[in-house]
């Protein structure tokens, strides 16, 4: 529960009184009859109150308080800020029996924040289905005034899927946004120059619900938006959609980004509608399906190019470079970077280059060519000091301790992964530090240090889990298993591979598959349990072979080779012959040729 006090205590601010004033003035037809409702209302009696942003909020609060003929009224604020919550009554039962009620006055709740619950999309909230199912029970268990604060869409939302418990509404008030408040809102979403995924999650979930209530002030709910706000409705809708995109939560993004992407067809906004088009193919991408995220970027550089919209066409050649690297296509992914690095060095435009040259890293360090990896590393860092970018430096410090892991440099990696946590933790970048996390817990697995790692995947593990970045934690639960199995605790080991191949599964990531394959062949081996370890061993060998994955085919063999050593198990190595396409008299030689 909380209440007004700390705003109370700020009332004698002139600033905060002029604030209230206006806002007061501003709607003084709906907040006379506020407080005629409040003054009237006698045991249980709802109303609600439509308030598009939350500094409004405050300013009713304290305009009520503050109201001479509010002086025998005590307003308590209950916040359900919850996300989760489907038992309002039980919980307003519970904060009742904690209120200390002030002597001859009469009790009236303010409920706000009910909108977390009640969400944008989707059918019958719980909370919202449990509202209508018990509302009877309001009329002895919650015998006080009851006033709901929400925005436009939840207040629609509440009546369509709980119309029994809004049946019984006394009062709806619809307050309006003054001008201050909207160019506030305005200057921190569409008008700021930082970018949200730079913000710490706190201060990401301010912007999003200031831009969900200026977008009820563009399109009211059930309402065609005029041709005059059809512009600043688009933008709204984009940078909601970027903002999910921000906190990986995809479907939710697209749901906005297709509304953007209707409204742009409407007006010339060609920059515009390729930037939503681009949008809309990043969020295929965080699904990992590729074809359509490839569909979305090209069709996003067909148009960027028919413009003649250089700085548009690089950032599609970009996009379009990720989702190849995505699907292990690196030489094709290394053209459509070198296309975009081309332009950027044509146009002098220096800043932007510095992303080109990182993900140029990235792919030579994929192709094994690590020296030319730091090289691209070391430019892109260069660059981004120069602009005194520290946020962007942190991505680009973890990937230089990868190379130096790649080469067995252990301590000049841990250096640069803890100088790319520093960075990430600054600028409250949860998400960003659990891959950092994750790669520390390899190089502590690496020096043998198990119980660090496994602390470090650990920490990696909660975030993931945290922001629902299911396809992360597999890489996360299959080192967790190789750590358990070092520690010879199999059945954990076992537990942990399997549920990092469910996912793996899940996700139609075939090529990844094969190193979980392999470990869950070594653990079966260990056990004795050879059957189960030979079928692991050929699942890792089918797709390594399938990749032309020539180092992970080279180790596939090797361990083969070991295991028929072992085992002299003919089945095998007719399996494997059918595998590679030879014969069984052919690998024979090779395997001799090998311990020779």
């Amino acid at each position: 529960m909380s209440s007004s006090k700390k705003l109370s205590n700020q009332h004698n601010s002139s600033e905060l009184q002029a604030e209230i004033g206006k806002f007061i003035a501003y709607n003084q037809d709906e907040f006379s009859e506020l407080v005629t409702f409040v003054d009237f209302a006698e045991k249980f009696t709802l109303g609600f109150i439509e308030i598009n942003f939350s500094p409004d909020i405050d300013l009713l609060i304290a305009g009520l308080e503050q109201n001479p003929q509010c002086q025998e009224i005590q307003f308590v604020v209950l916040d359900f800020p919850e996300k989760n919550l489907r038992f309002l009554r039980d919980e307003l039962v519970q904060q009742l029996a904690k209120i200390t009620k002030e002597t001859n006055k009469k009790l009236v709740l303010l409920i706000r924040n009910l909108e977390k619950s009640i969400g944008v999309f989707g059918d019958y909230p719980p909370v919202l289905q449990d509202l209508n199912f018990v509302r009877d029970s309001y009329r002895q268990t919650v015998p006080h005034p009851l006033l709901f604060i929400l925005p436009d869409y939840a207040i629609s939302r509440l009546a369509k899927f709980a119309p029994d418990f809004w049946a019984w509404k006394s009062g709806l008030f619809r307050f309006k946004t003054t001008e201050l408040t909207r160019d506030r809102a305005i200057a921190n979403t569409l008008n700021t120059d930082i970018n949200i995924e730079r913000l710490p999650t706190p201060e990401q979930q301010e912007r999003i619900d200031l831009l969900h209530g200026l977008l009820m002030e563009y399109h009211p709910t059930g309402e065609i938006p005029s041709p005059e706000h059809l512009r600043n409705c688009c933008n709204i809708l984009n940078e909601l959609g970027k903002a999910y995109l921000s906190q990986h939560k995809p479907i939710k993004a697209r749901e906005y980004l297709e509304k953007a992407g209707k409204i742009a067809n409407q007006f010339p906004d060609y920059s515009l509608e390729i930037e939503v088009i681009n949008q809309l193919g990043k969020s295929y991408q965080q699904q990992r399906q590729f074809e359509s995220a490839n569909s979305y970027h090209q069709q996003a550089l067909d148009i960027a190019k028919k413009q003649k919209n250089r700085p548009a066409v690089v950032n599609s050649l970009f996009f379009l470079g990720n989702v190849s690297l995505d699907m292990r296509q690196f030489h094709q992914a290394q053209d459509y970077y070198q296309q975009a690095l081309e332009i950027e060095i044509e146009f002098g435009d220096r800043y932007s280059s510095a992303s080109t040259y990182h993900n140029l890293g990235i792919v030579a360090q994929k192709l094994r060519e690590y020296d030319q990896a730091r090289d691209y590393y070391q430019q892109a860092l260069e660059i981004y000091i120069e602009f005194g970018d520290s946020y962007e430096c942190a991505s680009t410090y973890h990937n230089l301790g990868s190379v130096a892991q790649e080469s067995r440099e252990y301590d000049q990696a841990r250096d640069y992964y803890q100088q790319a946590l520093e960075i990430k933790i600054e600028f409250g970048d949860r998400y960003a530090s659990a891959s950092t996390y994750h790669q520390l817990g390899i190089v502590a697995q690496e020096l043998r240090e198990y119980d660090q790692a496994r602390d470090y995947y650990q920490q990696a593990l909660e975030i993931e889990i945290e922001f629902g970045d299911r396809y992360a934690s597999a890489s996360t639960y299959h080192n967790l298993g190789i750590v358990a199995q070092k520690l010879r605790k199999y059945d954990q080991a076992r537990d942990y591979y399997q549920q990092a191949l469910e996912i793996k599964i899940e996700f139609g990531d075939r090529y990844s598959s094969a190193s979980t394959y392999y470990q869950l062949g070594k653990v079966a081996e260990e056990l004795g349990e050879l059957e189960e370890a030979k079928a692991n061993y050929l699942q890792d060998l089918v797709i390594t072979t399938k990749f032309n994955d020539e180092h992970g085919l080279g180790i596939s063999l090797r361990n083969l080779a070991r295991f028929y050593q072992t085992t002299q198990d003919e089945d095998l190595l007719r399996k494997v012959a059918k595998i590679l396409g030879t014969t069984v008299e052919e690998l024979k030689e090779t395997i001799i040729n090998s311990e020779e």
